[in-house]
This record gives C-alpha cells, sequence and structure tokens, in this order.
C-alpha cells in the first residue's frame, strides 16, 4: 500500500464531522488541525450531503470520507466488533505482580501471549501465566520489549495482534471496540487513551497527567500530526501491516513504538488514536522515578531522527509568526511589528486566494502568533531551560525580560491546562509539565551526544499555502 492506492472508506461506515470544521458554502470546507480548506467538485457536494448524515452512503462518499478522516475535519464511528481473531501479546520482565493483574483484566475471551525477557525468577512469571492459562515464551536474556514482541509475533496466526504491557489494566470491551476500526481496510493499527491508574481525589500533577496520556482529541495519528505517534503500551496492529513494513526494530530500546508507527505511515496505513477507549497505566509515584522514565524516552529522540529524518521534528511553524517570536525575544520591537504585519498580510493573501470572506485575518494572525508562541516557549522548556534561566536571572533593571521570559515558559502549559482541565491545580500542573519538559529535554541531548548529531533540534519551517 502507498499513500496514493488508500482506498475509499467503505460504504455503510459511520463517521461524525469533527465540531470545529466549518461548511462556507460553495463546495468550501474549513477544519483540521492544523486548519486547511477543501473545495468540492459538484460530485463531492454530493457525497457531503451525504456524509453529513453520518453515513457513508457511496463510493463517491468514502472517497471524500477518506479525504475528511485524514484530514482530521471528520472521524470513524466503527461498530463493536465482538469476536474478532485477536492473540494479545505481553512483554514482561520480573513485576509478576504486575502481570498478575494485567491477565486478569485480559481475561480470556482471546488468546494471549506472555514472553519473558529473561526474568530473574522466570518460576514466578511461569506460575501467574499458568494460572491464567496464557501461553509463555521465555527469552534467556533480557533483550528489552521491541525483541520480545517480536518472538510472539512469529508465532500468532490470527490477522489482528494486540500488545499489552504488563503495567497496563485493559477495560473488559476494549478489543471489541478497537477492533472495529479494522473494518476500514486502510487501517493498519489503533490505539487506546492511556491514562494513569492512579487518578485520585488529591488532584496531584503526577497522578492526573499520565507519562502516556495522549489527551482526549480523537486524531489520524502521523508524523508532525496533532497526534504525532501512539505507544505500544496498548496498540492492536493489523498483522498484514506488520508483514509489510517489518516488525519493531529490536535496536531501539525507547522509541520502537514511535518508529513502527511512523514506518506504517510512509507505507499509507491508516493509524488511528481512538480516546474514547481507556487503558490503565500503573506509572511512578515519586517524581525522580517518574523524571527518569521522561528521560529516558528522550534519549529516543536522535536514533529515531536518524531513522525517520523528514519526521523528527520538536518544533515546526510559518515563517512570520517564528520571525515575530524571534524579534520579541530579542527586544526588537520595530521587527516584531513588522513580522506581526507580516503575518496578517500573508493570511489576508491567503484568505483572498481561497475566496473566504467570512473568517477574520485579524484574528487568525493572533491565533498564529499565540500558537508560535506557546511552540517556541515549550521548545524552550525542552532544550533551553539553563539558558533562559539565567537570561531571567535580574541584573539592573531588568523586570521586562524577566516577564517575558516567563511568558514564554508558561504559555503552553496554561493553554494545555485551559483545554485539558486535568483537574489539577494551575500553578502545580505548569511546574509539573516545565519539569517534565526539561526531563526530557535532557535526555535528548544524551541521545544526541550518543548519536553525534543535533537532528532532533532542528526547527521546520512551513510554508503557509491553504493551511490557516
Amino acid at each position: 500500500m502507498t499513500r496514493s492506492e488508500a482506498p475509499p472508506v467503505p460504504e455503510g461506515a459511520t463517521l461524525a464531522i469533527d465540531p470545529g470544521t466549518r461548511d462556507l458554502g460553495g463546495g468550501r470546507l474549513l477544519g483540521g488541525r492544523p486548519r486547511r480548506m477543501l473545495r468540492l467538485s459538484d460530485g463531492g457536494r454530493v457525497a457531503w450531503a451525504q456524509l453529513r448524515d453520518g453515513v457513508v452512503g457511496s463510493s463517491k462518499a468514502g472517497v471524500l470520507a477518506r479525504r475528511l478522516t485524514d484530514a482530521g475535519l471528520a472521524h470513524p464511528r466503527p461498530g463493536v466488533a465482538t469476536g474478532s481473531d485477536i492473540t494479545v501479546v505481553v512483554p514482561v520482565r520480573d513485576r509478576a505482580g504486575y502481570l498478575d493483574r494485567c491477565l486478569d483484566a485480559l481475561g480470556s475471551d482471546h488468546r494471549v501471549i506472555v514472553v519473558d525477557d529473561g526474568s530473574a525468577d522466570p518460576v514466578g512469571i511461569a506460575t501467574v501465566v499458568r494460572r491464567h492459562g496464557a501461553g509463555l515464551l521465555r527469552r534467556e536474556v533480557a533483550g528489552g520489549p521491541a525483541g520480545a514482541r517480536n518472538v510472539a509475533i512469529d508465532d500468532v496466526a490470527s490477522e489482528l495482534v494486540a500488545f499489552v504491557d504488563s503495567d497496563c489494566r485493559v477495560p473488559s470491551d476494549w478489543l471489541d471496540r478497537l477492533a472495529g476500526h479494522f473494518a476500514d481496510p486502510a487501517v493498519g493499527a489503533v490505539a487506546p487513551r492511556v491514562i494513569s491508574a492512579r487518578r485520585d481525589a488529591s488532584g496531584r500533577y503526577r497522578h492526573r497527567c499520565g507519562l502516556l496520556d495522549l489527551g482526549p482529541d480523537e486524531a489520524r495519528v502521523q508524523p508532525l500530526g496533532v497526534v504525532g505517534y501512539v505507544p505500544t503500551a496498548a496498540l492492536v496492529v493489523r498483522r498484514s501491516a506488520l508483514a509489510e513494513v517489518g516488525v519493531f526494530d529490536r535496536d531501539l530500546r525507547y522509541g520502537e513504538d514511535v518508529d513502527l508507527v511512523w514506518r506504517l505511515d510512509a507505507a499509507g496505513w491508516r493509524v488511528r488514536y481512538d480516546p474514547a477507549v481507556e487503558v490503565f497505566h500503573d506509572e511512578p509515584v515519586d517524581w525522580p522515578a517518574r523524571l527518569a522514565k521522561r528521560f529516558r524516552y528522550g534519549s529516543a529522540a536522535a536514533p529515531l531522527a536518524a531513522r525517520h529524518p523528514a519526521s523528527s521534528a520538536h518544533l515546526a511553524g510559518n515563517p512570520w509568526p517564528l520571525g515575530f517570536v524571534a524579534a520579541a525575544l530579542a527586544r526588537k520591537p520595530k521587527a516584531a511589528a513588522f513580522a506581526a504585519v507580516g503575518t496578517y498580510l500573508s493570511t489576508q493573501q491567503a484568505l483572498r486566494s481561497a475566496n473566504v470572506s467570512e473568517l477574520s485575518a485579524a484574528r487568525l494572525t493572533g491565533e498564529s502568533l499565540a500558537g508560535t508562541w506557546r511552540g517556541v516557549g515549550r521548545y524552550a522548556t525542552q532544550f533551553g531551560l539553563p539558558l533562559l534561566a539565567a537570561a531571567a536571572v535580574p541584573r539592573g533593571r531588568r523586570t521586562a525580560r524577566i516577564a517575558m521570559l516567563s511568558a514564554l515558559a508558561v504559555a503552553a502549559p496554561i493553554a494545555e491546562h485551559r483545554v485539558r482541565r486535568p483537574g489539577v491545580a494551575l500553578p502545580r500542573f505548569v511546574a509539573g509539565r516545565i519539569a517534565d519538559d526539561a526531563a526530557y529535554g535532557a535526555g535528548v541531548y544524551a541521545g544526541c551526544a550518543k548519536q553525534r548529531s543535533l537532528a532532533p533540534l532542528k526547527v521546520v519551517v512551513r510554508r503557509r499555502g491553504s493551511e490557516q
């Protein structure tokens, strides 16, 4: 399969139009993230009228549904697929107690293969596996989760294979709900939302903001997209897609799941994130252990950038807004004003070219500048927090600079808190996000040093086209 060969969404499939999608009339649709304009032919307008009822009623409607779901203007609403032939693979190394809880939640509706990746107490693992009636494969020498999963894949005969980490607990209907996505032949993998198993009433940050939680917004998963990857802590994959793109990269101790997802996307397979299905993940209960995990996740950025140079970037933006932020940080008000005007004029020109009068160029300019400010702020927090702190140290009268640098660092966490409403007090949330990002950035630097490459630090400058 290639990107251009994705078949239409099958007839009879159901979907929901994204709440942010706007019908501007005249066959013009606006929506998605980043925002884009779609122009419909006469046949496309007929198909759009059908899709607004939520059902793919013809092959033309299926073609349009593919474009809409790819661009984020609509999302699939698959049915529940009970009785699907699925094999569940659980890699584990020690932690028999976690495995016991994981297998108890998985139940006995599907075949389960546990791969013992060189545990120090193989008898304890085998006892738990036998009690739950699961299959067991053992590696005498630990080689990491990627290699462990690969061992099991060779023993899988079902068309769908679900990967679940031993520190996860799944709801009883999770596979039935996710398997429905595979009625679409273009779907190669589907992931649920992975949230912290400890979401107590105290609202403490580390219990409410899971390390693997990608948020509440459903999306197509693709590099540099609104959801750029999904973890294999819980992931269902089409085995024929694995046969096409290859199994997990055993040389990646971390990031092997990102690598697989990006290879699936590059081959044209659709990967979906379905946050309506939630899986619980047991996470570190103290800050040192949490930040150590964030550090390890960051260390995978350099190996991933070497394998996927076009897909790896921690900051992407349009040139005028990036210029505005750079000038503002350099305290060059005239240059910042010039870049802001440039952003407005380019936005206005794009709206005119698209014959869109319903949107305000000034409002879109403000959103673009604010969004770029947040993106640069998070990038700076991840990779330049010591420099930000040093620049903010008072030397003489520097109140304005301190205020600007503080606004840069907290902009992204504040915006995320407003959207996600995680049940954590804002100051605690901001501090937690900054700590998480700083630990992740330190890991990125460590990986860069080992890889002898600064590729993960690159900034992607996008050309403004039909996106607003």
